[in-house]
């Protein structure tokens, strides 16, 4: 709230606390854009809003005042929202540090602090839940001398509101008394919170370690909230210099350490929260997958019907279910309307005899004709079988299903059932992600559909009749997350798999090891690489594994026709070194080079 109302261009010497009385436009309009971004709890602009600071500004008188007009604007702002987004969410009454040494050997007895403490919950909470605050948010506290005379005042003055707790630590992530992270947790939990946790501080990472030390310490609730990293003077100005993206790897590592409440401290704009929301989201979208969509059938609704049998679905089912080699080439949808280029160059691939193509659903979140569109136009124009690849990104569960069932409906047979790259590896980084579910709900969704049933398991008529097939990457770093993941994507009910890009033979054959026992049959990914920068590419950017022997290589090509070639041999070897461990190989035609995916399958 402070960096926010810095930025809207008050004074660093004003008392932000009182604006709610003189300026509460000002106040309104920075909720409102932590609203829009997805914020699902607001702070009421009330940090410091409590005698002992006020006093430096005179306005000691006010506490009571100050503290109702805050929690008042942010319900408004609150119940605007929900309003009109129908949306919820929850109005906090933030209770800040009183920045001055409590207890015995300091410049506030603990008696004092917990008046001035009680002064202001009163007028946070005057009114109750739903009219003031909804709950109580204790944060930056110093030290535990003074987070227990709030605690104090909170269970005394509105003990029906919610309370979290925050610390904030030092770069070992202690508490700045001296006082362990356990020992901190311990001890706020005795006292009464409902939610202990860590806040502001140097950043996500001292953060972050506080939250796992504080997880073995108690059972309560934690919360999350650190400053987007240390502020840099810059003109003039207090700068933080996290990134939003930087922010949001981090709301990842706090659920994933235990974390429920997350947010951000000093310079978290709306950009970061809208950053953090959507990582959670995929990440919501990873943890449930399956268990997001129905599992059965609803309390009426019929019982489903056998799909065709899968030779009969399709050609690539067909080539599947007779364990036939099958051969596939992408081709990536156009940014425009005109789609004459890809049309010419799969009818020279379908000439040539290749099986299928593949036509990606807006790789790497951009701009693109539709994967469903370019699909049919093949289809229909050229007459070879298209695989749709179908991500959670863009649309909810109802709009999946719509697509779906209308895919169908038009000939389209072969679905990749994928998660999606998130909007801000592309050119919208501020479109919004969906993830209702990630690739298992999605897979979930179409069996439901092949069985004649719609996501409430309401009959729909027929078998959707799709063959369904899912992604792989034998590269990544966690491979054991991969395999888990593959696991349940299986028993969702995938019929085959499609491996990313494989240079490194070892990768893939431990990884079909590590499948063995819900093994389907695998498509391994193939790529002519064009140079040494594509290489790169493909290392540091889609994080594939790339062998140093093949990047060798590709530097010691001195000309542009050279490094095409050495990327065709290379993907030539790897495709017959693979040849016995899968059921088919998809080749990418990087930058529209369909000759070149020819040539390496072999059919040139």
């Amino acid at each position: 709230m402070g960096s926010m109302l810095y930025g809207c261009g008050i004074f660093i010497n004003r008392c932000y606390d009182e604006l709610n009385l003189s300026q509460p436009e000002v106040v309104r309009g920075v909720h409102n854009e932590y609203l829009q971004a997805g914020a699902a709890v607001i702070e009421t602009n009330t940090f410091g809003a409590n005698a002992v600071r006020l006093k430096r500004y005179g306005l000691e008188e006010k506490v009571h005042e100050i503290n109702r007009a805050g929690a008042g604007i942010a319900r408004a702002c609150v119940e605007a929202h929900r309003e009109k987004m129908a949306s919820e969410a929850y109005v906090a009454g933030a209770i800040g540090s009183l920045g001055v040494r409590v207890g015995a050997d300091g410049e506030l007895s603990a008696d004092d602090a917990y008046a001035a403490f009680a002064a202001q919950i009163r007028g946070l909470a005057e009114g109750g839940p739903g009219v003031g605050a909804d709950l109580l948010i204790v944060e930056t506290m110093m030290s535990l001398a003074e987070a227990e005379q709030a605690i104090r005042a909170a269970k005394s003055e509105a003990p029906e509101l919610p309370l979290i707790v925050m610390m904030t630590v030092d770069e070992r992530s202690n508490c700045l008394d001296g006082s362990t992270a356990e020992v901190a947790a311990e001890r706020l939990t005795a006292w009464g919170a409902d939610a202990v946790g860590c806040n502001c501080s140097s950043g996500p990472v001292v953060v972050l370690a506080a939250i796992e030390r504080m997880r073995s310490a108690t059972t309560l609730p934690l919360a999350a909230m650190p400053n987007a990293g240390t502020p840099r003077q810059v003109d003039g100005r207090s700068i933080y210099l996290d990134s939003p993206e930087y922010m949001a790897s981090f709301a990842k590592k706090f659920v994933k350490a235990g974390a429920t409440i997350v947010g951000g401290c000093c310079g978290t704009t709306p950009q970061h929260i809208k950053a953090m929301r959507g990582a959670l989201r995929a990440l919501e979208a990873q943890e449930v997958g399956v268990e997001s969509v129905k599992a059965g059938p609803a309390p009426n609704a019929r019982p489903g019907i056998e799909p065709p049998p899968l030779k009969d679905r399709s050609l690539i089912g067909s080539l599947i279910a007779g364990k036939k080699f099958v051969t596939m080439v992408e081709i990536v949808p156009p940014k425009g309307i005109d789609c004459t280029r890809e049309l010419e160059g799969a009818d020279v691939l379908h000439k040539l005899g290749v099986h299928a193509i593949n036509v990606p659903d807006s790789p790497r979140a951009s701009a693109r004709m539709s994967a469903q569109s370019l699909c049919v136009q093949i289809q229909q124009k050229v007459g070879i079988e298209t695989i749709l690849h179908y991500t959670c990104r863009d649309r909810n569960i109802l709009g999946m299903q719509g697509d779906l069932i209308g895919a169908s409906s038009i000939g389209l047979k072969n679905i990749l059932c994928l998660t999606g790259d998130p909007p801000k590896m592309g050119s919208y980084p501020d479109a919004t992600a969906v993830f209702d579910v990630d690739a298992i709900g999605l897979v979930k969704i179409v069996e439901g559909l092949n069985h004649g049933l719609d996501i409430g398991g309401n009959p729909i008529g027929a078998s959707t009749g799709f063959t369904v097939s899912v992604a792989a990457n034998p590269g990544v770093p966690d491979i054991d997350n991969e395999v888990r993941r593959f696991a349940a994507k299986v028993e969702a009910g995938a019929e085959f798999g499609i491996t990313q890009p494989v240079f490194d033979l070892r990768l893939l054959e431990q990884f079909l090891r590590r499948i063995e026992q819900f093994r389907i049959p695998i498509i391994a990914g193939i790529w002519p690489l064009t140079s040494l920068k594509n290489a790169e590419f493909m290392k540091n950017d889609l994080k594939v594994s790339m062998p140093t022997e093949i990047m060798a290589r590709m530097a010691a090509a001195e000309t542009p026709e050279e490094s095409r070639e050495v990327g065709i041999a290379i993907a030539r070897e790897m495709l017959e070194q693979s040849r016995g461990h899968v059921q088919g190989v998809q080749v990418s035609a990087p930058f529209g080079k369909y000759k070149a995916a020819a040539e390496v399958i072999g059919v040139l």
